[in-house]
């Protein structure tokens, strides 16, 4: 099912682009994306986000080196806990072709592999399994920046490739549903810093199980004694990794002068069927959050939005989206997420 991704292969694919950009103009194009479905083999590429290092894959909506349309607007959709890329990025096409834009776009959803046996506890059908020289994270540690390479460090790489292979981009918007708003949400506050010309970048976290608190106050009371790991990494600041290369105030700083959006389901709340509850972070860490997806969304915007009230910075908006659970197919489609994935 995979594309050759061997280095010959890469490198005539590289060959082409060079060509078709060497003169500096792109031929016309309509802005529907090339590919629509995941299920095309078309749709599946990867790169390296170091020379020594592994293969990052991902689904793109515009094939490198070989589709020539100039998008000015990127949205790279990150897959939820099984590791459903192939729906992601489903919904994020469908999303924008429902929008209708007249602006070409690119729709690009990464894969976070994982090796077996560990993987069929994360996996999804129609995902291909990781190949020998893939970077590789378990089910849990690619949300919180982990790995051997981090994967705030691969999502770093992965906007400099879209930069570098679509130089006509203006905006990228960086939006995680689920676990994939858990990676998004921390990795806000390390992202590598903006580069001379390089696109605005946003971000839109999507109904995430837990969240990134930068002090110690909670929506329901508890104390350190009886929650230690409560503000303990990945829940707040305290024994950062060395491997995140900043420190907390560094990090909350990062994370105040971000553009960042808050969306989560109206549904995503209980136990009832279509808010998966059974995957729902509930240690007691998580659960001093709020008991459920929406409560802990609600309760940490409301948080943040106060203290940017009291620095005299605008609020971010918060998109509670009527008559959805725990779906990314529906909250990313819903008419109310599309000013914040697709501005």
């Amino acid at each position: 099912m995979l594309l050759p991704r061997t280095r010959q292969a890469l490198q005539a694919s590289l060959a082409v682009w060079l060509v078709l950009t060497a003169g500096g103009a792109f031929a016309q194009t309509k802005p529907r994306p090339s590919c629509t479905e995941a299920a095309s083999d078309a749709c599946y590429t990867a790169f390296r986000p170091r020379i020594d290092g592994g293969w990052l894959h991902y689904y793109s909506s515009l094939r490198p080196g070989v589709d020539t349309a100039r998008p000015t607007t990127a949205l790279i959709a990150i897959h939820g806990h099984p590791r459903d890329a192939n729906r992601t990025f489903n919904a994020a096409t469908r999303a924008l072709q429902a929008a209708g834009t007249q602006e070409p776009s690119l729709i690009v959803a990464p894969v976070f592999q994982v090796a077996e046996p560990g993987a069929a506890r994360c996996q999804t059908k129609g995902v291909p399994g990781p190949q020998a020289d893939d970077l590789l994270w378990t089910c849990a540690s690619w949300m919180a920046g982990g790995g051997a390479f981090s994967s705030f460090a691969a999502l770093d790489a992965l906007v400099t490739e879209l930069r570098q292979r679509w130089p006509s981009l203006q905006t990228v918007t960086i939006a995680g549903f689920s676990a994939g708003a858990q990676l998004v949400q921390r990795y806000i506050g390390f992202a590598a810093p903006p580069q001379p010309g390089a696109p605005r970048v946003r971000y839109v976290v999507a109904s995430p199980g837990s969240w990134l608190y930068f002090d110690a106050a909670r929506p329901v009371a508890t104390t350190q004694a009886a929650c230690p790991r409560q503000n303990r990494w990945k829940y707040s600041t305290e024994k950062l990794p060395d491997t995140l290369g900043r420190n907390a105030e560094e990090a909350r700083q990062a994370y105040a002068a971000a553009d960042v959006h808050y969306l989560v389901g109206a549904l995503d709340t209980g136990d009832a069927p279509g808010t998966h509850y059974p995957s729902l972070d509930r240690s007691c860490a998580a659960n001093a959050q709020g008991p459920y997806r929406l409560e802990r969304a609600l309760a940490y915007a409301a948080a943040d939005n106060q203290q940017r009230l009291a620095a005299n910075q605008p609020t971010r908006e918060v998109t509670v989206v009527p008559s959805c659970a725990h779906d990314v197919a529906c909250v990313f489609t819903s008419p109310a997420a599309r000013s914040a994935l697709l501005p």
